[in-house]
């Protein structure tokens, strides 16, 4: 009898054994690895990965519970950048998301079978990340930050919030810049809108001081900046020296606005983290990076910074400040 019952014990055991497997696999800690491109202590590089938590949230992923998120900052430097992304491989993540093209192009290189997905970069074709954008192919797919016709818009609008300007610096580091794409339409755009089109290739904070008070010794300049890490990094150097020579900046991205810059015509970067959590969490419940195409923005901000236009001593046009998405007193 006492066996008998120990045998039925056992057997109700065996029962609720797979069910339980199943739930504890259900919830299996999952993990996702981060590279970011910017450095830890930027206010703008805190605000996308909050953004990219909450949406991972929304779509029932915890942290702690059954996520765990592992970021690394890449601080704009291409040995740590390089290092992090073989460390984010070496953990074995579920899915890996890059924010910039160097590093996606990191990532690539560090692996060929964990699911990369990245989100801001500008010619992932181009830059050999994907094969096509309807099919990606491999293990990377993601959402694009530009696109080239972009470029024309910031010599338009520059022109349009300073009409005097007659030269406009580009300023960018060829080695981190998506120049490429953006210099051509550049280079179409200006005589349309009676501008000179300068290059200013940089590299370091002697070369963008050189660049800027090149373009200060005569009046009629103005300056737009490529979006590019290097960029961001060195935003406030270039935009005290802008201040200095009463040069109007044309930025990307509208973070560069607030800090300093006169306005900012871009993709919001925040939103695309927001995007980029769909695609992680259709990854980690199983789906493919090759057939998730990568997806477009399509969606562009411009801000103007009044502060900086009174600085400046700059009149912005009023049918300009009447189309800006947000200006700031």
């Amino acid at each position: 009898d006492m066996r008998r019952r120990e045998f039925i014990t056992l057997l109700g055991g065996a029962a609720t054994w797979p069910v339980a497997a199943k739930a504890q696999q259900a919830e299996r800690m999952r993990r996702v690895g981060v590279l970011m491109g910017l450095a830890e202590n930027d206010p703008e590089g805190q605000a996308r990965i909050a953004a990219f938590r909450q949406a991972l949230h929304a779509l029932k992923w915890a942290e702690g519970n059954n996520l765990r998120i592992d970021i690394r900052w890449g601080t704009g430097d291409a040995a740590r950048t390089k290092a992090y992304a073989a460390e984010l491989v070496s953990l074995a993540p579920d899915v890996i998301l890059g924010t910039n093209t160097p590093t996606a192009r990191a990532l690539k290189q560090a692996t060929e079978t964990i699911p990369i997905v990245f989100a801001g970069l500008t010619d992932p074709i181009g830059d050999g990340i994907v094969a096509s954008l309807s099919k990606p192919g491999g293990n990377i797919t993601g959402f694009t930050s530009f696109d080239a016709a972009i470029a024309g818009k910031w010599v338009q609008l520059l022109k349009e919030a300073s009409p005097g300007i007659e030269r406009v610096a580009v300023i960018f580091n060829p080695a981190t810049a998506p120049y490429a794409i953006f210099l051509p339409v550049m280079e179409t755009v200006a005589p349309q809108v009676a501008v000179t089109l300068i290059r200013a290739p940089v590299h370091d904070t002697a070369a963008i001081e050189s660049a800027i008070s090149k373009l200060t010794s005569a009046p009629g300049g103005g300056l737009i900046l490529m979006p590019d890490v290097f960029m961001a990094l060195n935003r406030e150097i270039i935009f005290r020296l802008a201040a200095n020579g009463h040069l109007p900046t044309m930025c990307p991205v509208r973070y560069y606005a607030v800090d300093g810059g006169l306005m900012s015509y871009g993709p919001n970067f925040t939103d695309l983290f927001r995007q980029a959590a769909p695609y992680i969490d259709r990854i980690l419940r199983g789906e493919k990076p090759s057939d998730l195409p990568v997806q477009e923005t399509t969606k562009f901000e411009l801000v103007v910074n009044l502060k900086t236009a009174k600085t400046l001593g700059l009149t912005v046009p009023y049918p300009l400040l009447a189309r800006a998405d947000e200006v700031i007193e």
